[in-house]
């Protein structure tokens, strides 16, 4: 049970306070309800690039790194299509300077014109070695305008062109970064062995003058039901084969989420899942193959991809993919099976409430999904579902007419 403290500021800034007697270090963890489903579709990977930019100095302080350094602390961020997470880590007796660095960098930034170039030059590097000069690392620049035609998950963080980068101006800049970037859109985590007290009195002092922004109401256009198999084929200097199959499923928040990460956990988690047994290691099909889930806050995908041995082709490695699936949908799964893989999800679960760094950041997590207490309910969420669960939820999602197939094709198969 993770007990946490909650206060909110007069300019809307929620703070959440975990107090933990068993760690020197303190772990601040700021998010941002702003993420690449935000973003005008003729301008994307926007929240990326604050991702970087944010690094760069803000209007009082023209190095972010390096005061922290100093102190002895460490820090990052992620982005993802529906946030964008700063965190750090520092000793408690220098926690002032994590407060005093995140708030300034919420005010403003500096917003020069070589911070901007260089930012975007770093990000624009970034998307040739990732997605294009990787193997296999453009998948998702095809996958998800393949399952997605309305939604803006339609686009991947980097985003969809890296034209839009090269192009974003400094009018573009600012106005992304006061649309979003605010106190009454942001949720600041704190664990350590700190007092409730002093973290009121640290937020006011370095937070609550920032003032309130305007941020807009969020009404994106919701994914219409697929209702058509669909299906790309690409080739590209791969040394494998690979096929990746998607399926529409719910959104973070509703209660099927649960049985749905099961299903994934039962097809493809560690070497005894069915998926590596039969395909893997019985039928010689594939080199590897995985099933995981996007736990989006929206309609994510259920996803499940494989690289196949040489000389296996794509039809023969599709139908035993889908062989496996009706075997989910026809048969239902034993008590055993599933009380396997709950035991597993609990672990992990404990293991993740360890670091304070990992509970700050789930923390913030689960308010922004609408109720903070969801950080201790998981375990309970995961253990109520049942064997008709993972059977009606296996029969909703795995339909051809809701699947999208890449066929990646290796060009030097065919030398």
């Amino acid at each position: 049970m993770i007990k946490f403290d909650r206060f909110t500021l007069d300019n809307g800034l929620k703070v959440f306070v975990i107090k933990d007697k068993n760690t020197p270090i303190v772990a601040i963890n700021l998010l941002y309800n702003i993420g690449a489903r935000d973003e005008n579709p003729e301008k994307t990977g926007f929240a990326h690039l604050f991702e970087h930019l944010m690094f760069g100095g803000s209007s009082n302080i023209s190095d972010f790194d390096g005061p922290l350094q100093k102190v002895g602390g460490d820090n990052n961020a992620f982005t993802t299509n529906d946030i964008t997470n700063y965190y750090m880590t520092l000793p408690k007796e220098n926690i002032e300077t994590g407060f005093w660095l995140e708030s300034d960098r919420m005010l403003s930034l500096a917003f020069s014109d070589k911070n901007l170039e260089t930012q975007k030059n770093v990000v624009i590097e970034e998307f040739k070695q990732r997605y294009y000069n990787q193997p296999y690392g453009d998948v998702w620049l095809y996958l998800r305008p393949l399952a997605y035609k309305k939604h803006p998950y339609r686009w991947a963080t980097i985003g969809k062109d890296i034209k839009h980068i090269e192009d974003a101006d400094m009018k573009d800049v600012k106005d992304f970064f006061y649309k979003f970037y605010a106190p009454n859109n942001a949720i600041l985590s704190i664990a350590g062995n700190v007092e409730l007290d002093d973290i009121k009195k640290l937020a006011k002092k370095w937070f609550g003058d920032i003032e309130k922004r305007n941020v807009p109401e969020r009404l994106l256009p919701k994914e219409p039901q697929q209702n058509e198999e669909r299906k790309l084929t690409i080739k590209s200097n791969v040394p494998f084969d690979a096929i990746y199959k998607v399926y529409h499923m719910c959104d973070r928040r509703n209660k099927d989420y649960y049985a749905t990460d099961l299903v994934s956990d039962i097809l493809a988690n560690g070497d005894s899942s069915r998926l590596y047994q039969r395909l893997t290691k019985e039928k010689e099909l594939f080199s590897s193959i995985d099933a995981y889930i996007l736990g989006n806050i929206d309609n994510g995908l259920f996803v499940i991809y494989g690289k196949l041995f040489e000389g296996v082709s794509m039809e023969k490695a599709e139908e035993a993919i889908e062989e496996e699936l009706q075997l989910l949908n026809n048969e239902f799964v034993s008590e055993y099976e599933l009380s396997k893989i709950k035991n597993r999800v609990e672990s992990t679960l404990v293991f993740s409430e360890i670091s304070a760094l990992n509970k700050a950041i789930n923390l913030s997590l689960y308010e922004l999904l609408g109720d903070a207490n969801m950080i201790n309910k998981e375990a309970e969420k995961y253990n109520a579902v049942t064997v008709d669960d993972i059977n009606r939820i296996s029969k909703q999602i795995f339909k051809k007419t809701n699947c999208s197939t890449l066929y990646y094709m290796s060009k030097q198969q065919d030398d």
